[in-house]
């Protein structure tokens, strides 16, 4: 009997280790995070450990029992969903692309080098703080799709960005998790490169990650190799004082530029994504100076061939040092460009013979990229005026900076919920796509009663997660059990549910809501027509206001008037973001006008019928027609910040009040709000395409690549 036995184990664990491998296969290509099937299948593994790893494949491999995979081995189903899986890699592989067939002649031969010092993927890898990942995220999956011959250039954190606990008094614990490489799905290229810092020198390791088609390449040096001090700058994503940050920035800048030659990669383009990554343009000069280049011939040639995007339009996002940290640690570049102190320098000045001013790695990205955009109508505008000084010029009509307005991976965001009324009515190609496909165009298509349905359902869905979430949090910080009871019946699946999620920066002003917190509550409770506020995101560890912020929700939600109908969840990612953009009815965005560069989080909840109601800033100003969702107030900006939060408070309410509640209110004899769903339906149709990174990319590719590559 026991020989037996073994003979079967024997006979059985050749085929499950064949099965493990080829499940494993399809995990090192991310192209799994926007297929719903693959997900699915990671998923059948073991739903428990997937939702416990946070829906990380290889964790969630490394940690099923035995008898769980001998079970899979021979399930019939689990193997014809693999083969599934399989056969939509092989034809995303192969399928035809927008680029292979729109480029001609030299154009084929463009290769974009995009550099960014977050990417957002999958909530599995938290390398990200906020939108600037996500968009980083979006337009590498949307590079993908379209064909466009791009590789990402970014730094790997073997902490990355802070976990945000909530403790009893709402104020922000922050956990720095120490992550396990080998849990990811991450390729050693086998490439080490060194970077010159101050007079010593850094080491980084490579590492790839495979996106569809595209390849990010991260830069490692949390490595033996290297003293304590220099492994501590791939640690953490934004952490540490000013001289670490421009450690980590010389890192990503010049190792970034090395890495690339070291994979014998040779871009036509450089495309700097912010100016974290500006000092890649002080290594390719000193490049060009070694091949013989004279320095204004050298500064023409990277000019040219550089794509330059900032997204801050507040002045204090932009990072600014004392000269004397430039020169200690850029000396040996310094030196290999030939120039002095003062030359050096003023590449990173506004006023280059202003020795008093610091040096700027927006101005520096500004002075050698020939090619720049802000990321919305409204925030090239911005940018022009605030960049004047750069150009030397009296007039922001000069300013040669212009617009690129973000959008986001349709894929990446969409609840799995919806794509079958998309494959019904929509018809969406997403093999072979186009950056022009408008798909969106057949939302009137759409039955109401199945579109209201199904707001029904995401909306359902929603409340079920956040009050699992509440128990969590309530668990964690052993709270009352009063609060643990009351969670399971927090929010209503049938009630107008607004969220208001994002970064916690004080411009954002997350708390504007409450201002006047009596008026809101009898919004909020009126038992004919209850409305519930769910908030999320974080604040840097670092800015105190932004923590009060946070802080500032949390205890207005724990008060009268406000429990079970606001909540503010813990850890804002992309998971929460994906199930807070599908499930809400309105999108809140209350902004300090024009401060928000573009606040991309809107863009997602028209795919599935949710509706903005947003300052007229960043992206809005673009999309708004009046038939699609709500502006606040009319996009004036008054001097006095008071006056400016009551003026904007009023308009949240008497929208609200006036048009938001009773529209969604408004029922047919079929339960169904007609008026509401076609706002829903115009949502769609006017946000879905337009504000896509598919879009996106293909502008980039028409007005910057081709431009710089040619």
């Amino acid at each position: 009997m026991t020989q037996g036995k073994r003979m079967r184990v024997v006979i059985t664990r050749r085929p499950a280790r064949d099965v493990f491998k080829r499940v494993t296969d399809l995990a090192f290509n991310l192209q799994w995070t926007w297929n719903t099937e693959a997900r699915r299948l990671f998923a059948a593994l073991d739903p428990v450990l997937w939702r416990a790893t946070n829906h990380n494949p290889i964790k969630t491999l490394d940690n099923l029992p035995a008898e769980r995979r001998e079970a899979l081995a021979d399930d019939a189903a689990f193997i014809a969903q693999l083969k599934k899986c399989e056969q939509q890699l092989r034809e995303y592989r192969r399928a035809k692309t927008w680029f292979a067939r729109a480029a001609k002649g030299r154009d084929r031969r463009l290769k974009i080098a995009y550099f960014c010092a977050e990417y957002a993927l999958h909530e599995s890898m938290p390398q990200y703080a906020g939108g600037l990942g996500v968009l980083a995220g979006d337009h590498l999956k949307s590079a993908s799709d379209l064909g466009v011959p791009l590789v990402g250039i970014g730094r790997l954190y073997r902490h990355g960005y802070y976990q945000q606990q909530l403790r009893a008094d709402g104020s922000t614990h922050a956990v720095y998790p120490r992550y396990d490489f080998r849990e990811w799905p991450l390729e050693d290229t086998g490439r080490t490169i060194a970077v010159p810092l101050a007079r010593r020198v850094v080491y980084a390791k490579i590492w790839k990650l495979q996106v569809g088609r595209t390849e990010l390449y991260l830069l490692d040096a949390d490595i033996p190799r290297n003293k304590p001090r220099d492994r501590a700058l791939t640690h953490y994503l934004y952490g540490g004082d000013p001289e670490s940050r421009l450690q980590q920035q010389v890192l990503l800048g010049v190792g970034g530029f090395r890495a690339l030659e070291a994979l014998g990669i040779r871009p036509t383009v450089y495309h700097l994504n912010e100016g974290h990554a500006a000092f890649c343009g002080l290594d390719r000069l000193r490049k060009l100076r070694s091949r013989g280049k004279s320095f204004e011939k050298a500064v023409a040639l990277v000019r040219a061939s550089s794509v330059f995007t900032t997204h801050t339009p507040v002045p204090a996002g932009h990072d600014r040092y004392p000269w004397r940290m430039i020169v200690k640690y850029l000396a040996p570049l310094q030196e290999e460009l030939g120039l002095d102190r003062d030359e050096f320098l003023a590449l990173g000045r506004e006023r280059p013979n202003d020795r008093k001013e610091p040096f700027c790695m927006t101005v520096l990205a500004l002075k050698l990229s020939e090619h720049v955009n802000g990321v919305a109508k409204l925030h090239g505008q911005v940018s022009r005026e605030m960049w004047r000084g750069v150009y030397g010029v009296k007039s922001s009509a000069k300013v040669p900076i212009g617009h690129v307005t973000n959008g986001v991976h349709t894929q990446t965001w969409l609840a799995p919920e919806i794509e079958p009324l998309y494959k019904r009515y929509l018809k969406p190609r997403w093999l072979g796509a186009t950056p022009s496909d408008n798909w969106a165009a057949r939302a009137d298509k759409i039955p109401p009663a199945e579109f209201w349905a199904l707001r029904n359902t995401l909306r359902s869905k929603l409340v079920h997660f956040i009050r699992e979430r509440l128990v969590e949090q309530i668990q964690r910080r052993v709270g009352p059990v009063k609060d643990y009871i009351a969670a399971h019946d927090t929010f209503d699946a049938d009630a107008l549910t607004i969220g208001f999620a994002r970064r916690f920066a004080t411009y954002k002003r997350a708390p504007l809501i409450f201002r006047d917190a009596g008026r809101l509550a009898a919004i909020l409770n009126d038992g004919k027509r209850p409305v519930q506020l769910v908030f999320a995101g974080k604040a840097h560890p670092r800015d105190a206001e932004g923590q009060a912020f946070v802080q500032r929700v949390y205890r207005q939600a724990q008060k009268a008037g406000f429990r079970g109908r606001v909540v503010i969840l813990e850890n804002y990612d992309m998971h929460v973001g994906r199930m807070l953009t599908a499930g809400c009815d309105i999108w809140l965005n209350n902004p300090i006008r024009p401060m928000e560069a573009s606040g991309t989080s809107g863009m997602k909840p028209p795919l599935h019928g949710g509706l903005n109601c947003s300052i007229l800033d960043g992206w809005w100003p673009e999309a708004y027609n009046q038939r699609n969702g709500w502006a606040i107030g009319d996009g004036r900006e008054l001097k006095s910040q008071a006056k400016q939060d009551k003026h904007d408070a009023e308009a949240i309410y008497e929208l609200l009040e006036d048009k938001i509640v009773p529209l969604f209110y408004e029922r047919g004899r079929d339960g169904v709000p007609k008026r509401w769903v076609r706002m829903m339906s115009n949502s769609l149709k006017t946000v879905g395409c337009q504000f896509s990174a598919h879009r996106m990319v293909g502008e980039y590719v028409k007005n910057y690549y081709l431009r710089a590559h040619r």
